[in-house]
C-alpha cells in the first residue's frame, strides 16, 4: 500500500478504481483543512512548474487558484477586477523591468 495523504483532483479515485480494480481510501475535508491542502497543492504545483517550465503545470496552478477563490467565495470575475486594478495602478510585468537598487535622496554616492 502506498500512502499519499494529499488533495487530488475530483476524478482521481475513479481513475484509480478503473486501473485493475485498485482500491483507494478517501475522505471529504472540512473547509479549514481544504484551504490548507489547497495552499500545499499550490506550492507543489509551483515547484513542479519551476522545475519543468511546462505550460501544463501552469494550468494546474490555475486550477488550484480557482479552487482557492471558490473556497474564499471570491468570484473569478472579482479576482480579475482586483488583478486589473493592480495592473492599472502599478503596472503588470510586460516591460521586463528588473529593479537593481534605490538611492535615497540624502544617501551619499558610492
Amino acid at each position: 500500500m502506498k500512502v499519499y495523504n494529499k488533495l487530488v483532483r475530483d476524478k482521481i479515485p475513479e481513475i484509480i478504481a478503473a486501473d485493475n480494480g485498485r482500491i483507494c481510501s478517501t475522505r471529504i475535508m472540512n473547509d479549514k483543512e481544504y484551504l490548507l491542502a489547497l495552499n500545499q497543492k499550490m506550492q507543489e504545483e509551483l515547484i513542479e512548474y519551476l522545475e519543468s517550465g511546462s505550460v501544463e503545470e501552469l494550468a494546474d496552478l490555475e486550477e488550484v487558484l480557482r479552487a482557492i477563490l471558490d473556497i474564499k467565495k471570491v468570484p473569478y470575475s472579482e479576482f480579475e477586477e482586483i488583478r486589473n486594478s493592480k495592473a492599472e495602478k502599478r503596472g503588470a510585468f510586460k516591460k521586463k523591468i528588473f529593479l537593481e537598487n534605490v538611492k535615497e535622496p540624502d544617501e551619499p554616492d558610492r
